[in-house]
C-alpha cells in the first residue's frame, strides 16, 4: 500500500493564532522574515469573543482609524444601591468594531508580507534539530505540516503551542462573558456601562455602545469562583425593567459574543527556547476589567521587531529585551490587579456598595488608571490620602 503524501511549507516563524496579538506581531515581523498565521476560524474577526472595551488615547497611538470604534465620554458604574458618573474630559473611553479592526490588522501584516490561513487548525508539533514540524488540518490550503524555525503561541486561552509542548498547563482560572449585540433604537451612545452586585456576583456586566449603531450588553463571571453560567445570569439581569432602567430600547439583534480568558497572575516568563507567546496567551488581559486588545497589539509589534532582530542579526537578546519590555509595563500593575480581581470576586452587594463610595472620591485620572490597571506610586498614594481624609473629617 502507497504512503500518503503530506504536502509541508515552509517559514521562519509560525503564528497559531489570527488575533491581535498574533496579527500585530506579524505586521512587524513580515518585512524580516517568512511568516505564516493559522488560524482556525473561516474568518478573521469572526465569531467575536471580546466586548472590545479600550481607550482612545492608547488607539491612536496605534495608528487604529477612528471609524473602528466608538468614543465614550462618560462611564457610569451602578452598583445594587449606589451609582457613580465619570465624566471622561481627557482619557476617553472606546468600544472596538471587533472584526473591523482585526481585519484592518491582517490587512497590515499581509501588506508587511506575512501569508495568513484561516480555516486552518494547528494540531501537534514536534521539536527537531533545526526547528519545528507542525501538524495542521486546513479547508483552505493543501498542507498537512509547517517546517518552521520559531513558533509564537498567539491562540489564547488554550496554550495549544505550549499546552502541547508540555510547557505549561492552561490556566485553571478564567474569566468567561457572554453578550448580546443590537441594533439600537434609542441608547445613550456615548455613555459605558458598568454594573456590579448581587445579580453578577464574582464579576460584573456591562452595556458598551459600538460602531455601526450597534449596543452590547453582557455579563462576564470567574471560572471556578463562581458555578455560574454566564448565559444564566444574562437571562436573569438583562429584562425589560433593566432596560429600562438605563434608557435602552433595543432594535434587532445583531449576534451572540462569549468569550473566555485566563485569569491568573501575571507570568514574566514569554520565551521558551523557540517558542514564544504573546497575548491572551501570555496572561496580557488587565486583571481588572479583562481589556487586552491594545496590550495585545503594543507588545505583539514589539515581538515582531525583537524576533526579527533575532533573525536578521542571529543574536537571542533581543528577545530578552521582549520579555524585559513586558515585565516593565505589566508585572507590578498587573500584581496590584490581580489582588483586588481575588478581593473583589468574593465581593457581596454591601462590598459594591461601600466599594462605589470610595469609587467617587477619585477623579478622572484615577478612575482611569484604576481601570486600566496602572497603579502609579503617586496615583495609589493620592487615592490612599483621599480615603484617609474622608475616613477623619467625613
Amino acid at each position: 500500500m502507497t504512503e500518503p503524501t503530506h504536502k509541508t511549507l515552509t517559514c521562519d516563524v509560525l503564528i497559531v493564532g489570527g488575533g491581535p496579538a498574533g496579527l500585530a506581531t506579524a505586521q512587524t515581523l513580515a518585512p524580516h522574515a517568512k511568516t505564516i498565521v493559522i488560524h482556525q476560524d473561516r474568518e478573521i474577526g469572526k465569531p467575536v469573543r471580546t466586548s472590545g472595551g479600550t481607550w482612545v488615547e492608547d488607539m491612536e497611538a496605534l495608528g487604529v482609524p477612528s471609524h473602528l470604534y466608538q468614543q465614550i465620554d462618560e462611564i457610569l458604574f451602578r452598583s445594587d444601591n449606589r451609582e457613580v458618573r465619570q465624566h471622561l474630559e481627557r482619557r476617553k473611553c472606546a468600544v472596538l468594531d471587533i472584526t473591523g479592526t482585526y481585519q484592518w490588522l491582517a490587512g497590515l501584516a499581509r501588506e508587511a508580507g506575512a501569508d495568513i490561513y484561516t480555516d486552518t487548525k494547528f494540531l501537534h508539533t514536534v521539536e527537531t534539530d533545526d526547528g519545528f514540524i507542525s501538524e495542521i488540518r486546513s479547508r483552505s490550503i493543501d498542507a498537512t505540516r509547517i517546517k518552521s524555525q520559531f513558533i509564537i503561541d498567539a491562540s489564547g486561552t488554550p496554550h495549544a503551542v505550549l499546552a502541547d509542548l508540555g510547557l505549561i498547563d492552561k490556566p485553571d482560572r478564567v474569566g468567561v462573558g457572554i453578550e448580546h449585540e443590537f441594533e439600537i433604537k434609542s441608547a445613550d451612545i456615548n455613555r459605558a456601562v458598568l454594573f456590579v452586585g448581587q445579580a453578577v456576583k464574582s464579576g460584573y456586566g456591562w452595556i458598551f455602545p459600538a460602531p455601526n449603531n450597534h449596543i452590547r450588553i453582557g455579563v462576564g463571571i470567574i471560572q471556578p469562583v463562581s458555578n455560574l453560567s454566564p448565559r444564566d445570569i444574562y437571562n436573569a439581569v438583562v429584562t425589560p425593567e433593566f432596560l429600562e432602567s438605563y434608557g435602552l430600547e433595543l432594535g434587532p439583534p445583531v449576534q451572540v459574543n462569549a468569550g473566555i480568558i485566563p485569569s491568573v497572575p501575571y507570568d514574566p516568563k514569554l520565551v521558551f527556547g523557540n517558542v514564544i507567546r504573546v497575548g491572551d496567551t501570555a496572561n496580557f488581559a488587565t486583571p481588572t476589567v479583562g481589556e487586552g486588545n491594545r496590550i495585545a497589539i503594543k507588545f505583539g509589534r514589539i515581538l515582531g521587531e525583537r524576533l526579527g532582530e533575532t533573525l536578521t542579526q542571529g543574536c537571542r537578546s533581543s528577545l530578552v529585551r521582549y520579555e524585559l519590555e513586558c515585565r516593565k509595563a505589566l508585572k507590578r500593575n498587573y500584581g496590584f490587579g490581580f489582588t483586588a480581581n481575588e478581593r473583589i470576586a468574593t465581593y457581596d452587594a454591601d462590598d459594591w456598595d461601600k466599594s462605589l463610595d470610595r469609587l467617587a472620591r477619585l477623579d478622572e485620572d484615577e478612575v482611569v488608571s484604576l481601570v486600566k490597571s496602572e497603579f502609579t506610586l503617586s496615583m495609589m498614594i493620592k487615592a490612599v490620602g483621599k480615603q484617609v481624609r474622608h475616613k477623619l473629617f467625613g
